[in-house]
């Protein structure tokens, strides 16, 4: 059995009662998807054309109601309508987004981008000029200004629906990959995504490889890394980081994993949102950095989240 690739299967409840004395201590509870597994410890295998390291852009589109709702903000809202906040995150989608179009076509980088299925409607051409360069389109739930993991069953799995079909009607084809709005997730999340035919989510930044969740009724779902470090929202508003350190994040990480894959490949994505990284103080620097690493694609694999879940699948079966 391979250490990282078989799932353990969902723990029974355990009851709700208080230890007996001198019995062992009722252990915390656990989430019953994997299992503890140490990276030196799993077989090592490489990504297409023999590379170790593969690299993602996931590139997050996202749209927010206007007067209610959540979104990230620029500075302390006030009463709703928040319109300081509201304005600085559709910039994103009016300005940043093309720029960053741009710069990833001046680099030659693909990217994963994650849709809000209400983008469609909200700013029409958008996510379709991505889709023209050949990026992925991975379902990022119907709008940021909510959270699945706050929904009862049937609600959570309806919004996977809509969200889902939005998407294969526009796209053609129905998404593989999910990140749910604001990384959230309910206790029955993967299992939802499993039994809507989603092939892997990206919601989890525990491992730096493609890990195999279990799910219910004995099926599985492939967990693709995602980044919660080298991501402009933790990093720059809520570390208050600037551009300049961002990027050079970026490098130093991409450095150093560079280094690490060659004991065992390694997936490092970058997550971006227009409204913060398209702005031009930050936009520059990000682009030095990821200049340095398309001039390295001799020595990494620069793809999708996607692939990368196709791949591992492939090896991990």
């Amino acid at each position: 059995m391979r250490p990282n690739s078989e799932p353990r299967p969902n723990s029974e409840p355990r009851p709700n009662s208080e230890p007996r004395p001198n019995s062992e201590p009722r252990s915390a509870p656990d989430h019953g998807r994997y299992g503890y597994s140490a990276l030196p410890d799993r077989p090592v295998y490489d990504w297409p054309g023999g590379k170790r390291l593969a690299v993602y852009l996931g590139l997050n589109l996202e749209t927010f109601a206007f007067g209610e709702g959540l979104g990230a903000e620029l500075a302390p809202g006030g009463p709703q309508p928040d319109v300081l906040n509201y304005a600085w995150r559709d910039w994103g989608n009016r300005v940043g987004a093309w720029r960053i179009r741009d710069m990833l076509d001046e680099l030659a980088l693909p990217a994963g981008v994650l849709a809000n299925s209400n983008l469609y409607r909200d700013c029409p051409g958008l996510i379709e000029a991505f889709r023209a360069r050949g990026d992925e389109i991975v379902a990022h739930g119907r709008t940021n200004a909510e959270r699945q993991g706050s929904l009862d069953e049937a609600g959570e799995r309806a919004l996977i629906r809509e969200a889902t079909a939005v998407i294969a009607r526009e796209e053609g084809r129905a998404p593989a990959g999910w990140l749910g709005p604001w990384i959230s997730q309910s206790p029955v999340t993967p299992d939802l995504l499993a039994e809507a035919g989603y092939r892997y989510l990206l919601d989890w930044a525990h491992d730096d490889q493609p890990v195999w969740f279990a799910t219910r009724g004995g099926g599985r779902i492939l967990s693709v890394p995602y980044p919660q470090e080298l991501n402009d929202i933790p990093a720059i508003v809520a570390r208050k980081e600037s551009g300049a350190h961002f990027a050079e994040m970026i490098v130093e990480t991409f450095e150093e994993m560079l280094d690490q894959s060659r004991a065992a490949p390694l997936v490092m994505g970058i997550a971006l949102h227009p409204y913060i990284v398209g702005q031009p103080h930050r936009l520059r620097p990000l682009r030095r950095a990821l200049r340095h690493i398309a001039e390295r694609r001799d020595a990494v694999w620069i793809t999708t989240p996607g692939a990368i879940a196709g791949h591992a699948a492939a090896v991990l079966a």
